[in-house]
């Protein structure tokens, strides 16, 4: 097992350049052909990035608002309740709500780390 490096903050790469440059253009050729639709995509595209990079949200919060999004999309698509505005807005409220709860945990380790979590390097030398 290899030990694990302290890299806090924001992380960008080639690899989440190439993701967001194919998901956000699938959701605009998906969004010309059916508007909602399209929007949807470019919705999660923008989350796995915030989840991932900016906000390094724990593996487990980022999979809980995946299957709020999942439940809500699929009673969209199948019986139309709610709409896709309702779906996206609750969606996004979840996303602020789960941001501020991780942003409050000892192990935050995302954007803006040292004023939000100054303890953290002594917490990761606790816990590595």
């Amino acid at each position: 097992m290899t030990a694990r490096t302290f890299s806090p903050g924001f992380r960008f790469s080639v690899r989440d350049a190439i993701v967001l440059f194919v998901g956000l253009y699938i959701a605009g050729d998906t969004a010309a052909v059916m508007r909602w639709l399209g929007i949807a995509i470019g919705f999660v595209v923008l989350h796995f990035f915030l989840f991932c990079n900016v906000v390094r949200m724990e593996r487990s919060v980022e999979l809980g608002w995946a299957a709020v999004l999942v439940l809500l999309a699929a009673a969209t698509t199948i019986l139309g309740v709610p709409s896709w505005p309702v779906t996206l807005a609750i969606s996004f409220a979840t996303t602020v709500v789960l941001v501020l709860l991780e942003m409050r945990k000892p192990s935050y380790h995302g954007i803006f780390w040292r004023q939000v979590n100054p303890g953290l390097a002594q917490w990761w030398e606790a816990h590595a």
